[in-house]
């Protein structure tokens, strides 16, 4: 459990310790930051401790994510600490949590999204260009099967490359070198890190989908400290919660990861959750995509029990209705069977095992 400690102001008042885990990466530590904030805001009386530690996805640079073949990339040493009770809690990109997480693990909060579409940043001498304008066989950077299976097919000009390492380091490759003509990055890591003017286009839908997750930020806690969960889960967002458990649900039933090209796109509109789901070969060609929605006006407004047996795709939600959760899991679930009886597990097997080939 967390410490307890006398107040710095020397009341003598003891107030309790919360240790949060982050990555080392800017990012990390503002997204960490800015929960730490609400979580004080809502909380006068804690003390708040970041403990910040490097992960495997953050040491292993030189190769790409999809071929490291490890589905906790940047969670297996934030989640050991959390095993050992050297933190209390720990903040994720809710994108990198895979959608079964170990046992004894849950997601206490999901807050609300950052913009989950992809963004573009151009070389400097390319500013003024979009993907459609750049010169046959530029070269564009990213590290995600995602982004090039779905951007390959729609812009068969271009050319596509891996590109590895924190924003901060594939920015400063991108404008201190001339291997690439742009990269493809997420729109919520650049905004939450003030880089908007880098942005040079936002991919909508049409162009590019997102990640399961993406945009999102994740608390992950021991799913037994019903004193931290009940903390943490003023800071769920609700729509938040409902789109990601659905796109979670679709990811898990479809098997998908790193390894494999999968996207999503979800709203929720007049108490409707649509999910928009696909699957892609590697080089774009091959793919399949369907829509589907759900009603979340749920008539059940009654308050769950903070329970582990009450996880969806790995969260905990009691304050939301139960009945919501379970139709956008459902929903999710419904969309992947939809595509694998369409041939997507064949998509997916090639994609995987060309992936492996590499």
């Amino acid at each position: 459990m967390s410490e307890e400690a006398s107040s710095p102001d020397g009341s003598g008042k003891v107030c309790r310790v919360i240790r949060i885990g982050t990555r080392k990466s800017q990012l990390a530590r503002i997204q960490t930051d800015s929960v730490a904030a609400k979580l004080k805001e809502l909380n006068p009386d804690i003390n708040l401790e970041i403990v910040a530690m490097s992960t495997i996805g953050d040491k292993i640079l030189d190769t790409a994510l999809s071929k490291i073949g490890e589905k906790s990339l940047f969670t297996k040493e934030l989640e050991n600490a959390l095993e050992r009770n050297e933190v209390d809690l720990v903040v994720h990109s809710l994108k990198d949590l895979p959608t079964t997480l170990p046992s004894g693990f849950t997601i206490g909060a999901v807050l609300k999204r950052e913009n989950p579409h992809d963004a573009v940043v151009l070389h400097p001498k390319h500013i003024g260009k979009t993907l459609e304008t750049l010169p046959d066989n530029s070269v564009i950077g990213t590290s995600s099967l995602r982004r090039a299976a779905q951007l390959k097919k729609r812009f068969s000009h271009l050319e596509f490359k891996d590109i590895r390492g924190n924003l901060n380091t594939r920015l400063k490759k991108l404008d201190e070198k001339a291997d690439f003509a742009a990269i493809i990055l997420a729109a919520a890591g650049l905004r939450r890190m003030g880089w908007d003017n880098r942005i040079s286009q936002i991919l909508g839908p049409e162009d590019c989908m997102y990640a399961v997750g993406q945009g999102a930020l994740a608390v992950e806690v021991r799913a037994r400290d019903a004193d931290i969960l009940e903390m943490v889960s003023v800071l769920h967002d609700p729509d938040t919660v409902l789109r990601c458990i659905a796109e979670r649900a679709f990811l898990r039933h479809l098997e998908g990861g790193c390894s494999v090209p999968v996207a999503v796109h979800t709203e929720v509109k007049d108490s409707q959750l649509y999910l928009t789901g696909a699957v892609y070969s590697l080089d774009g060609s091959d793919s399949l995509k369907e829509t589907m929605q759900t009603c979340i006006a749920a008539d059940d407004k009654s308050i769950e029990e903070v329970d582990e047996q009450f996880q969806r795709v790995g969260v905990t939600a009691s304050k939301i209705s139960g009945e919501a959760q379970d139709r956008a899991e459902r929903l999710g679930i419904d969309l992947a069977n939809l595509l694998l009886s369409k041939g997507a597990k064949e998509i997916l097997t090639v994609a995987r095992q060309l992936n492996d080939a590499r």
